[in-house]
């Protein structure tokens, strides 16, 4: 299951108009790198609720034609939250376990290292984690077990590991799941920590891992998908030859760069202009917007 039925609050004011499992990375929709990272291991079938334009949402999965496996949609009237979410699928599953994950989030991780893991230690949910500082709040036994997690990062977060945003589930972690309204799954694993019900954790390193959460994580996230190639040019894009990039750029489907337009670390959406003369730095150009005059840090 993939969790797609966010507003994408902090992505503003890029969600406003699109669902941030489709806001482009490189020029490929998340959740679309989402899907064929579950499909490398895989995963043969996929759920994803949706709420925040579903209608985009639903169109672009299309029950799954694009990606060659069956894409399902849960819509959501009202946003259910990461438990109420998948209580509503309960009808779905069958009595494998399932990978549940978030859309913003993109990494390389080993997922069927993390199932074998799952199924060695007998849990009704493994989380995995890893050590990522700026997160870490979670603590777990010699055994492999988690202890605690906590509501707010504790001070000393040395000996504690941060969740990635992938869950490895029972079916039977659905009774857990009280009532049909909104509720987060997180405070379901604190529910079994108290009742002595073990979760497991199944720690992930050497890997790749980036939430793309914010504007500053976006950024980073698309450069980091350019790999060594600092720049990328998407299908039927112009480019003036008079044109200067420079540093890092990603350039969308069709976008039009004009001559003498100056781009620096910037992401340059489908179908995007950039008029002539004009300089655009540190910025993103969201898709159809025509630019007119200089831009340094906007969104666009």
């Amino acid at each position: 299951m993939i969790l797609a039925a966010g507003l994408g609050t902090r992505l503003r004011p890029l969600t406003l108009f699109k669902p941030k499992p489709l806001i482009p990375i490189a020029n490929i929709p998340i959740i679309e790198r989402v899907i064929n990272h579950l499909k490398k291991h895989g995963v043969d079938e996929i759920i994803v609720n949706t709420h925040h334009h579903h209608d985009q949402l639903s169109s672009f999965l299309d029950k799954g034609q694009p990606f060659g496996i069956p894409v399902t949609i849960s819509f959501e009237n009202e946003i259910l939250g990461t438990g109420g979410g998948l209580k509503k699928t309960m009808g779905f599953w069958d009595s494998e376990p399932f990978f549940l994950v978030n859309s913003d989030i993109l990494t390389d991780i080993d997922l069927s290292a993390a199932l074998k893991t799952h199924r060695e230690r007998g849990a009704i949910a493994t989380l995995i984690l890893h050590d990522y500082q700026q997160f870490n709040k979670i603590s777990i036994d010699k055994d492999g077990f988690i202890m605690e997690i906590p509501r707010e990062p504790p001070s000393n977060r040395s000996e504690r590991l941060a969740f990635t945003g992938i869950h490895v589930i029972e079916r039977g972690l659905l009774d857990h799941i009280t009532g049909n309204g909104f509720s987060d799954i997180i405070d379901c694993y604190r529910h079994l920590l108290r009742e002595k019900i073990p979760v497991a954790a199944c720690l992930a390193s050497g890997h790749n891992w980036r939430d793309v959460g914010n504007i500053e994580s976006y950024i980073k996230a698309n450069r980091e998908a350019l790999g060594r190639g600092p720049f990328l040019f998407g299908k039927g894009s112009k480019i003036d030859p008079s044109a200067r990039l420079s540093d890092w750029a990603v350039i969308g489907e069709g976008a039009v760069i004009e001559a003498g337009v100056r781009i620096k670390r910037s992401v340059i959406w489908k179908n995007a202009t950039i008029e002539r003369g004009r300089y655009v730095i540190d910025s993103i150009i969201t898709g159809n917007e025509v630019v007119v005059s200089d831009l340094e840090n906007a969104l666009f």
